[in-house]
């Protein structure tokens, strides 16, 4: 009998035992109920690396580095030989062979990749993390392995491309694919599939400014964007649960020199693998 296909545009939802953890805390007090959705918000679920990523991580020349700015190791998959080189960062409970296609393409084309798993994921150390560690680990990347040509990011990872552009990171052109945007949405969001009270988002928030004492709409995707020249090319599936479309159109309407590539029946991670797709991110590197 045929396996039944995995539905690409389902979205992820939070287990159920958590679900009733939080309403649990938020019965005994809001302030814990807060803490402990920062906790769960924070920790990444990490994956077993599928068969289909095997030979990316295989090939790929692997170093721990260290990464002062937030005092965290984490991997980097160093894969080809080129010296054109194209940074990969995966998304929220992603690897850094999540993007193999677009790797192995790329690798055809005669660019290198370097990729990362980040703090709290695949084989970096680490329990918890958040945006602002990815963005760190971009950055010291690009001083130990750079320089890039091309950024590509995915969900979170698209954030952090663009928010890393923002802070320095010099490359000619990215792409970012499936990315958010304004992080009180993602609060919101978050929120809603822990079924807790709306106001749990806007504590959440507050939560975490205090704690690290940072704006957390200063991360959002279009206000970077505002802030970027270079050519940025937006992939979006319309039918994208986790991310809705409406991020992408509002990263792509606040970017100077940006191009959007809607497809339709993808979701959130299928799209990585679509060749078409594939095929549009190497005609955008390669314009003139």
């Amino acid at each position: 009998m045929a396996k039944k296909a995995i539905n690409p545009t389902r979205s992820l939802k939070i287990p159920q035992l958590i679900i009733i953890s939080a309403k649990i805390c938020a019965f005994v007090s809001k302030n814990l109920a807060t803490k402990f959705a920062a906790r769960i918000f924070t920790t990444p679920i990490k994956h077993k690396v599928p068969k289909r990523e095997f030979e990316m991580n295989l090939k790929s020349i692997q170093k721990s580095i260290l990464v002062p700015a937030i005092n965290k190791n984490i991997t980097v998959y160093q894969y080809g030989q080129s010296n054109r080189k194209v940074l990969l960062v995966h998304g929220w409970s992603g690897r850094g062979t999540q993007l193999f296609k677009i790797a192995d393409e790329l690798l055809n084309t005669g660019y290198s990749t370097v990729s990362f798993d980040a703090p709290a994921h695949g084989k970096s150390e680490g329990k918890t993390t958040l945006m602002s560690e990815f963005i760190a680990s971009i950055l010291e990347i690009e001083k130990e392995f750079g320089p890039f040509e091309i950024a590509i990011g995915h969900s979170l990872g698209g954030m952090s491309v663009l928010n890393a552009i923002k802070d320095g990171l010099n490359v000619n052109k990215a792409v970012i694919i499936g990315s958010g945007d304004i992080v009180q949405d993602i609060l919101d969001e978050f929120i809603l599939k822990l079924k807790l009270k709306k106001e749990f988002s806007e504590r959440l928030r507050i939560f975490f400014e205090d704690k690290y004492q940072l704006k957390m709409d200063d991360f959002s995707a279009y206000r970077a964007a505002q802030k970027i020249k270079i050519p940025v090319l937006v992939i979006h599936d319309n039918d994208d649960p986790e991310v809705l479309v409406k991020a992408g159109i509002h990263i792509h309407q606040n970017l100077d020199n940006g191009s959007l590539f809607l497809t339709d029946g993808l979701g959130h991670r299928k799209i990585l693998g679509n060749q078409n797709v594939i095929k549009k991110i190497l005609e955008f590197i390669k314009m003139n």
